[in-house]
């Protein structure tokens, strides 16, 4: 289960030179307002052999839209959507498996430069910074921080939350995926987690 929970989050540097060139070949073509682009997160894809598929292939056929691939777990900047229904159903059809999609405006992401929610204190190196996107805002009947288990030593504490975002920490261990997946049930509504570093290299393109 370890295991699987470490393929699902990036954990790479993202190299801002080739980002931006990536972004350059991908959209060039129209003038980009970082106002109007989507950003993308499947939900349990490429985790453990189960509903594999090659995120940058699939950018390639979604290039109309301006798609930008952010590493294995399926996060996808799109810098032209248009409609976000029928983006979403464009996507959904070159998919080979049904997955859950959860999607986001880009401007409401670049306000987490501002929010800044972890601070400027580095984390312990047992501790992953997370970012859980849910399907829409949520509501939350319990005090922050939140932590699970809720006694002993915590695997996954929220810590704060802003509209579609839940921010918090976990640890890595095999019993992590399951505290993780009590985030839906907090917030009542559905949840895909990104680890911190991918969230910044989502804010690096759309900053592009």
């Amino acid at each position: 289960m370890l295991r699987q929970l470490t393929t699902a989050r990036p954990s790479v540097c993202y190299d801002s030179t080739a980002l931006r060139t990536q972004f350059a070949i991908s959209a060039a073509w129209f003038t980009y307002n970082p106002d109007m682009a989507l950003v993308v997160f499947l939900r349990g894809v490429n985790v453990g052999g189960h509903r594999t598929f090659r995120p940058s292939a699939l950018a390639r056929e979604l290039s109309g839209y301006g798609v930008v691939n952010i590493g294995a777990a399926g996060t996808f900047v799109v810098h032209k959507p248009g409609s976000r229904t029928k983006f979403r159903t464009t996507l959904l059809s070159k998919l080979p498996f049904e997955a859950k999609v959860v999607l986001c405006d880009g401007r409401d992401l670049l306000r987490l430069n501002t929010v800044n929610p972890f601070g400027s204190r580095p984390s312990p190196p047992d501790v992953v910074r997370f970012v859980s996107i849910l399907s829409k805002a949520g509501t939350l009947r319990a005090s922050l921080p939140v932590s699970f288990p809720s006694e002993g030593r915590w695997l996954v504490r929220v810590t704060g939350c802003d509209g579609q975002f839940v921010f918090g920490m976990y640890r890595r261990h095999m019993k992590t995926i399951g505290y993780l997946g009590q985030i839906d049930k907090l917030y009542r509504a559905p949840a895909t987690t990104r680890n911190w570093n991918t969230i910044a290299a989502i804010l690096q393109i759309l900053k592009c």
